[in-house]
């Protein structure tokens, strides 16, 4: 990972002191298309580092450089996408969705952002999730995405939270129909048959899962959460030791640490 940032560091620098080589046109002297260009390189890798500080946990500089993006380019999509994550993770809600909204207008066709913006919608405005299905299935059916089965698994997630679970399961089934061993929509289908109260069938799917895929910080808080609902706080213990050895910084290990399960 800092290989990664140190790499965007040296190459931001060579953007920033490259005058280019060809000029197209020019404005009092500048050459127009050469400073757009440098422009939108600059905008890209700020956003870039934004994003990898973001999933580090360090949002106090993944905003700086969200704001180095915007002061090179004003109107860069990719950057209010991260600055809407960044601000969902500070539960800044309103901000959040300005800045998704700006990155829609800015890029209508951008799948990724559509699933960001309506992740935040099912997350965040229960009653906008018919509107968050919409955004993850215009990702899904876009021929350019590269991960449709997230945004699927996405609108199964959110169909569930509203008990629609004829429809969740239609659309798990489907993420993983395009990726048979895609572990997020595999535990939604298991969290499913715990919602419904068949704990039973929850365990051995989610045992199934465990034995034949690598544990996930998913996986494991599923398995927590059905073992306390079972009373078996023994085995319960087991996984949470397990989630705090191998996922001490995700946000499931928060989850359990701040007692907010669901």
């Amino acid at each position: 990972m800092k290989k990664k940032l140190l790499f965007f560091f040296i190459l931001l620098q060579f953007l920033i002191g490259f005058s280019g080589c060809v000029q197209q046109s020019t404005n009092n002297g500048m050459p127009v298309q050469a400073n757009s260009d440098r422009a939108f390189q600059s905008a890209k890798i700020h956003t870039e580092l934004a994003a990898e500080y973001f999933y580090r946990g360090q949002l106090d500089v993944a905003i700086e450089e969200v704001n180095e993006a915007l002061k090179a380019q004003s109107n860069y999509a990719l950057a209010y996408n991260v600055l809407g994550l960044i601000n969902m993770t500070l539960n800044e809600d309103s901000k959040a969705l300005d800045s998704f909204e700006r990155a829609i207008r800015l890029a209508p066709r951008n799948s990724e952002i559509r699933n960001n913006y309506g992740w935040f919608l099912c997350q965040r405005f229960s009653q906008r999730i018919d509107q968050a299905i919409d955004h993850f299935m215009m990702a899904a059916k876009d021929p350019l995405y590269a991960t449709p089965e997230m945004s699927y698994t996405n609108a199964g997630i959110c169909e569930a939270k509203r008990q629609n679970y004829t429809e969740a399961k239609v659309f798990l089934q489907k993420a993983l129909s395009l990726k048979s061993n895609y572990a997020p929509a595999a535990i939604g289908l298991i969290d499913i048959d715990f919602q419904r109260g068949n704990l039973a069938d929850a365990k051995s799917k989610l045992a199934l899962f465990l034995q034949n895929n690598t544990q996930t910080a998913e996986s494991l808080l599923m398995a927590i959460k059905i073992e306390q609902a079972m009373g078996n706080q023994l085995a319960a213990e087991s996984y949470i030791f397990q989630l705090q050895k191998h996922f001490p910084e995700s946000k499931e290990t928060a989850m359990v640490r701040e007692g907010r399960m669901r």
